[in-house]
């Protein structure tokens, strides 16, 4: 027992259930992958059983809930882990844990108990497993129940989580839904900004970033928000070049309008600038090649930027293929796959194909 913990009292042992028979699961005379639950455990859904199946809406059944989803957040992991190839044993343990969430919900209606205490019933039990998705749709729950009053608890909420984990997927798809339906969009592209002023490589930030100036009703949309947001974005770029995250945040800010991408000269300036610094430019490069395969035409700026990133051994391959009179004009595009080739090593075999797949225009 940890220190500051209260001894448990086995619920056996208690007078105010003492009226109450226990309920054992009932695994057939041979269970194939039995489960070693915890004595405390067993017993506690042994109670949830009989108080479930009579249907007893009373405060002692709501306290009861809370110990079992309390044992869940324990053990749901290495239960799971134990039968994970399981798959029947898995859903009859899930099932049962859903009852548990679900009876919850119903004495939270019939008792008629403050809803805000549930949220800090929630609360506590997200410090102890925050991952547990259970959890978190039984605090939509409360919070749709709440309505607009939850919003700044909620955002509050998932602020904290996401202060220790920065991409914790509940907490974001909470956080969306509260934008949606509680409202408090008024400060939520301000804290994109501080999440990427603290990590400017948290694509996490970056997609919630793009859903908030897409599905805001404060900011007119994408078009009304592309001018300061690639201005934001080029920024970004500029300072970390390698981050993939803002350069597909930059290409989501042209999304149904290729044209308009093709044809604005920030997105080609600053690809540009990228390359004349001969580091972390294959982003710059993938960009490029895009513009060119959507129509852009390079000039000669761009052309001598590239060359002076070919190697010697692409060099000497293109000497010979002018002494074969087999090209005058060196092709950019393929001159940029080549170069990709060798400095995205990740992803070789793809600037092959891609450069397989290229027009002879291009």
């Amino acid at each position: 027992m940890k220190e500051g913990e209260q001894q448990r009292v086995p619920l056996r042992e208690r007078a105010e259930w003492s009226d109450v028979t226990p309920l054992p699961q009932n695994d057939g005379p041979n269970p194939v992958v039995p489960i070693q639950y915890t004595e405390d455990f067993s017993q506690v859904m042994d109670y949830f059983r009989a108080v479930y199946l009579a249907d007893e809406r009373s405060p002692r059944a709501l306290a009861l809930t809370a110990e079992a989803v309390q044992f869940n957040s324990g053990n749901y992991t290495v239960c799971q882990v134990r039968i994970k190839f399981f798959r029947l044993r898995l859903f009859l343990f899930i099932s049962s844990l859903l009852q548990v969430w679900h009876f919850r919900r119903l004495l939270l209606e019939s008792l008629k108990v403050d809803l805000n205490a549930e949220l800090d019933f929630v609360e506590r039990m997200a410090a102890g497993n925050s991952k547990n998705y259970q959890m978190w749709h039984h605090r939509r729950w409360v919070a749709e129940k709440l309505g607009p009053e939850a919003r700044k608890n909620e955002l509050e909420f998932t602020k904290k989580i996401l202060s220790v984990d920065a991409k914790h997927y509940h907490a974001w798809s909470h956080r969306q839904w509260v934008l949606q339906a509680l409202g408090g969009w008024e400060d939520e592209l301000n804290y994109c900004t501080e999440l990427l002023k603290e990590d400017i490589f948290n694509n996490s930030a970056w997609n919630q970033r793009y859903f908030v100036i897409t599905r805001s009703p404060f900011l007119g949309g994408l078009k009304a928000m592309r001018e300061s947001e690639v201005l934001y974005t080029i920024e970004a770029i500029i300072a970390y070049p390698e981050n993939e995250s803002s350069w597909r945040y930059l290409r989501g800010l042209y999304k149904g309008e290729t044209t308009s991408w093709v044809n604005d000269p920030q997105v080609s300036s600053v690809c540009l600038k990228i390359l004349r610094t001969k580091s972390n430019y294959v982003f710059a490069l993938s960009t490029i090649l895009d513009l060119i395969c959507f129509g852009y035409l390079p000039n000669e700026d761009f052309r001598d930027a590239i060359d002076a990133l070919k190697t010697a051994d692409m060099d000497k391959q293109n000497l010979d293929d002018n002494e074969k009179g087999e090209q005058q004009n060196l092709n950019i595009a393929q001159n940029i796959c080549s170069i990709l080739e060798q400095v995205d090593p990740i992803r070789t075999n793809y600037w092959i194909w891609r450069k397989s797949r290229l027009p002879l225009s291009a």
